[in-house]
Order: structure tokens, then sequence, then C-alpha cells
């Protein structure tokens, strides 16, 4: 088999291909305000008129729906300064914005079935909405994992407005953690995408290939070693694509498409992969013509695509579009 990184360049590389839209989740109206972060006394004018992001255990948050579209429900500030815990969104047109724990309060009329999760509203919300809702999931879900310092494990603080944690034995600081992962979509510079299966999905859900990004790692070298393993496939010229937030609970998806032979066998990684394909462009429109995957799975041999919430989708999108 041919070694990672030395596969014959046998066509020129695909032009032309890029994204047609930002990806769902990267989209943001929001000002992230470092530097308010550790301005108690512009935190505390600002609070009377700032509005909260209440996010519940499971990542939930009010929304109001309107056919396709979504609208984030906030709350008013209470008291004279924000609560433990809460942390600093950011600002958009002059108001700033806070997240906190909570949860549907039928008492005051709010409806727990108006409570979504970022994976079924996030591709509905607008860019502030996308934006907050994002951030929200990602920080307080670092808070609720990072309660110990990773290095003495003493208990930890909230500070900077809730964008660090010191240890309090030592003053170490913690910031959030994010981790970035490779998600690929391999073509064969024509009309062919290589497609798969996780073990766990229902029979036609299908996605481009995707991994985490080792230590001392490069994410081209990522890219290929992942293919390699998942389904025993080189590939080559490696480009990057863009990237979106996946706070679930702390990855960034960093986007890429590369070129692969298609005469090479597939050979699906035991226990990773239940099923690789390659489709061509006319199936994957006729799949996407269908719409996200949710909801389908009970069709006859349905090829089932991932939702728009996923920059899979946006990846997918865009090379469906090339002529």
């Amino acid at each position: 088999m041919t070694e990672l990184g030395e596969a014959p360049l046998a066509q020129p590389p695909a032009s032309g291909f890029v994204l047609l839209d930002s990806p769902v989740l990267s989209r943001s109206a929001v000002l992230r305000d470092e530097p308010m972060r550790t301005d108690s006394t512009r935190q505390l004018a600002g609070w009377s008129s700032a509005r909260l992001v209440v996010v519940d255990e499971r990542g939930r948050t009010p929304v109001v729906r309107d056919g396709d579209t979504a609208t984030l429900t906030t709350r008013p500030t209470e008291g004279d300064s924000p609560p433990e815990g809460a942390v600093l969104l950011g600002e958009a047109d002059g108001v700033a914005y806070w997240a906190v724990r909570g949860a549907a309060d039928p008492a005051a009329d709010d409806d727990p079935a108006d409570w979504q999760d970022l994976r079924m509203v996030g591709a509905a919300l607008d860019p502030l909405g996308a934006g907050l809702l994002t951030t929200a999931v990602a920080v307080l879900t670092w808070h609720e994992q990072s309660r110990f310092c990773a290095r003495d494990g003493s208990p930890t603080r909230v500070g900077n407005a809730g964008w660090h944690r010191v240890c309090e034995a030592a003053g170490h600081e913690e910031y959030p953690r994010t981790d970035p992962a490779v998600i690929c979509l391999v073509h064969d510079g024509g009309d062919r995408v290589l497609l798969a299966r996780q073990p766990t999905w229902p029979p036609g859900r299908f996605s481009v290939l995707a991994g985490f990004v080792e230590a001392g790692e490069s994410l081209e070298a990522c890219v290929q070693r992942e293919i390699q393993e998942e389904v025993g496939v080189a590939v080559r010229d490696v480009r990057y694509l863009g990237s979106q937030a996946w706070p679930f609970p702390r990855s960034l998806m960093v986007g890429f498409h590369a070129l692969a032979d298609p005469d090479q066998p597939l050979v699906p990684a035991d226990g990773e992969i239940a099923e690789a394909r390659w489709v061509t462009r006319a199936e994957l429109r006729t799949a996407l013509d269908v719409g996200d995957w949710a909801g389908r799975p009970g069709d006859a041999q349905p090829l089932l695509l991932p939702g728009r919430v996923s920059i899979a989708r946006s990846m997918l999108d865009a090379w469906a579009a090339l002529d």
C-alpha cells in the first residue's frame, strides 16, 4: 500500500471548490469583547440592560420557532451584578449578553416545550442567536468539567467573567478547552465522493470522514492518517475549506477536501466504520433534494445526509453544486 503522503498525483486537483456559505455554527453577530471581561466597572454599568441566555443541563434554551427560522429567547437580568458562574458572551448593538445555567419555570409561563438544543435549532437561528448559543453551550460545559485544577487537583474558581478558572491552591489559570478535529470530503476529482457510516447510525445514514487531531500532529497529517485508518484509502492534495465550533462537548471541526483514487479497496475500520461507499454527484444531489437525515430512517434503502447544523452538510452542498 502506498505510504501516507506519497500517493502519486494522477490528475490535477479540482478547482473552484469552496464553501457556498459559512457553516451555520460559525455565524456570529456577537462582539467578543475581551477587555470587558476584566473591566468590572463596565460590567456593572451595563448589567441592568444586559440580557441572559439561559441554558439547562441538557444544553437546551428557549426559542421561538416560525417555520424554518428560530429566535433565541433571552431574559432580563436580576439583581445588581452578574451571579457567580455567569459567562460574558459579548456585545451586540450595545447590549451585553451573559450565559447562565437555568431551567424552564412553568410557574412563570415558561413552556418546557419551547426549550431546544443546539443540534435541533442551530441551523434555524440567525447569526446573533447562533453565536450566542454556540458559545454559551461550549463555555458552560467547560466550567462543569473543570472544577478542579488539572495540575494538582485543587478546587478552582471562576474569573474574567467566566473566561478562566484559577486554582485556589497555587493560582494556576486554566482556560476553556477546544479540541481540534478534522473533517474531510474525499472525492476523486471528478463526480464521485467517498461517504461512510458509523456502526451506531441506521442503514442509509452517511457522512464525510472525521477524526481528532493527535498531539504533535498537523491538521493535514491528521486528515491523511484518519482516512487511511478508517477506510484504508490514501489521499493527496489536502486543501482547507472552513471551520465550525462543535461544542459537544468542546470540538472545533476543521474542514478539508482531498483527492483519492476510487480504485483503492475500501477497508472499513472494525468498530468505527460500518460501511463506506463512493457516491456520484447525481446521487448526492438527489439525496440533498430529499432533505436532512432526521426523521427518515424508515425509507427503503435511503441515502440520508447530515443536517444543516453540521459543517459536513455545508461541505456536501458545495461539492454537489460543482459543474
